[in-house]
């Protein structure tokens, strides 16, 4: 079982650190002239709501401190919501959130090896 959790945790890293490398130096306004750069990190966003939906619920009550159920919220409304999706919103979670996701997930996963 730990290592379907780690396969899942790792897609949530991956993804992270690609949005990293998409969006180094990057300034707000070269993400919102750049649909390219918007449509690649909008997708790792959704993979990462994905993975965080095949965790089983008792081990993400385990972690509270990861906020699992906005995050997995966030995938939904990307998908469901295209055409209104909140490039400001986007950003503010790529500068704000995603450090802290990427801090809690890698400590996740050296407590599971």
């Amino acid at each position: 079982m730990k290592k379907d959790l780690r396969i899942f945790l790792l897609h949530i890293l991956d993804s992270i650190n690609l949005i990293e490398e998409y969006t180094k130096n990057k300034s707000k306004e070269d993400f919102e002239d750049s649909l390219s750069l918007q449509d690649m990190t909008i997708r790792r966003l959704e993979i990462i709501g994905e993975a965080i939906k095949n965790l089983p619920q008792e081990f993400k009550d385990n972690y509270t401190q990861v906020p699992w159920k906005k995050i997995s919220g966030l995938r939904d409304k990307l998908i469901h919501e295209y055409f209104g999706i909140d490039i400001d919103l986007v950003w503010t979670i790529i500068v704000r959130d995603l450090p802290e996701l990427k801090q809690n997930i890698e400590g996740i996963l050296e407590e599971l090896s």
